[in-house]
């Protein structure tokens, strides 16, 4: 069977990273030890994706900027105290490696910075299997289009030849204003129906079934 597309973009935490727990737990830590009010766990979770500054103003607003500097310090204190602990899903490990053995171009964008991501692919092994990835230390943060177009452009790989896969709106939205198609993934930050309207190609509930996609029909 001929490919649908020559590269796939993968969002980061929550769906390659089983991370949206830790993350959750480090932005509540974070406003409590700064003051800030109580948030619930479905709010905390529901910035994942974005940038740090875009998060913090998403969850509280203008609040002063020494405030929000505190609530960043905090945050990224708490996450690379655990991040080297933060496994893959089941099965994409296998999944990455079988994609690039089958000649996929792969790449990541993600709302993580530049020094989380690299330390995350170098404690998973698999920074080799990526050809090119973007952070929100480089570019503007999602929904712009911006990583996106930049992962095209380096790799020369055309918006109708492109995959975009992620667990949030977020990432959704990026993928429509890049104008490339996307799957959705209900197993990471967000549930489906903060995305569906969106209207990605496919939506799946575990990766097991989203490798088998990708695998059959990508």
């Amino acid at each position: 069977m001929s490919k649908q597309f020559d590269l796939i973009v993968w969002d980061w935490d929550g769906t390659l990273a089983d991370s949206t727990g830790m993350i959750t737990n480090a932005v509540l830590k974070a406003a409590q030890d700064v003051g800030l009010p109580t948030i619930s766990a479905q709010t905390a979770s529901n910035i994942i994706g974005l940038g740090l500054r875009e998060a913090i103003h998403a969850l509280y607003g203008d609040i002063p900027a020494e405030q929000a500097q505190a609530l960043a310090q905090q945050y990224t204190a708490n996450y690379y105290a655990g991040e080297s602990e933060i496994p893959l899903f089941a099965g994409a490990a296998e999944t990455i490696t079988e994609l690039s053995k089958r000649g996929f171009k792969l790449a990541v964008a993600t709302g993580k910075g530049r020094r989380g991501l690299n330390l995350a692919l170098e404690h998973c092994g698999l920074g080799k299997y990526f050809h090119a990835t973007r952070t929100v230390d480089e570019c503007f943060s999602k929904p712009h289009p911006q990583m996106l177009d930049e992962l095209m452009d380096t790799l020369v790989v055309l918006p109708e030849r492109t995959l975009m896969i992620g667990d949030t709106s977020y990432d959704l939205q990026m993928a429509q204003n890049a104008g490339v198609s996307a799957v959705g993934v209900t197993y990471g930050a967000q549930p489906a129906e903060q995305w569906q309207h969106i209207n990605p190609i496919q939506q799946f509930n575990d990766f097991a079934s989203l490798s088998h996609w990708l695998l059959e029909h990508a």
